[in-house]
């Protein structure tokens, strides 16, 4: 059995980004291509997530619970990020375009780019080729921004993203739909 050296920043950003792909099937050459990191670190990065038991023993399936509970209480911990001074980049954490309408603020974090259009505080994405990957992949990029919240965010804010990361991660939303449905139609029946 090879020897688990510990969580890499990739190895959170390929399982996000299989969490994207929405149960498609995928090869790690496709993985390599879109991230733009080695196949060999992809599999590298399976291995350990395997370790970690946040994918199957076959190393195709997300445990979802399990990698949801690292988001929401662990990467900050692991992969903690210190904003740094204002450059130009592309908005990440609460400045992402999904959280628009969600929450104000004045403060802008961004990932560094020098062809981007924004400016604000420097924050670094989770893996170096982040930029390049997220320019042809939104759902990627929501979902590396909702993590961003969670490793730099305030309460309120991190409190939208787990909220957000655990419906797009776990699908929670037509389910939390037809319960409440069910539950109507049963307070429905019992008023009759």
């Amino acid at each position: 059995m090879r020897k688990h050296n510990g969580m890499r920043p990739q190895d959170i950003a390929i399982l996000l980004k299989i969490c994207a792909l929405n149960n498609t099937t995928w090869k790690t050459t496709d993985l390599a291509k879109q991230l733009s990191i080695s196949q060999s670190e992809i599999s590298e990065s399976l291995h350990r997530s395997q370790i970690a038991q946040l994918i199957d023993s076959k190393k195709r399936t997300i445990l979802k619970t399990n990698f949801l509970e690292f988001l929401e209480y662990g990467i900050k911990y692991v992969f903690p990020q210190a904003p740094g001074p204002l450059t130009r980049g592309i908005p990440t954490a609460h400045s992402h375009p999904f959280f628009k309408n969600k929450i104000l603020s004045q403060t802008s974090f961004v990932w560094p780019d020098p062809q981007a259009k924004h400016i604000g505080i420097e924050i670094q994405p989770l893996f170096k080729t982040a930029v390049n990957a997220v320019k042809t992949d939104d759902e990627l990029y929501t979902l590396l921004a909702l993590v961003d919240v969670i490793r730099v965010g305030k309460a309120r804010e991190v409190k939208l993203a787990k909220e957000e990361l655990r419906t797009r991660i776990l699908h929670e939303s037509s389910r939390k739909s037809n319960k409440t449905k069910n539950s109507t139609s049963r307070m429905e029946r019992t008023a009759i």
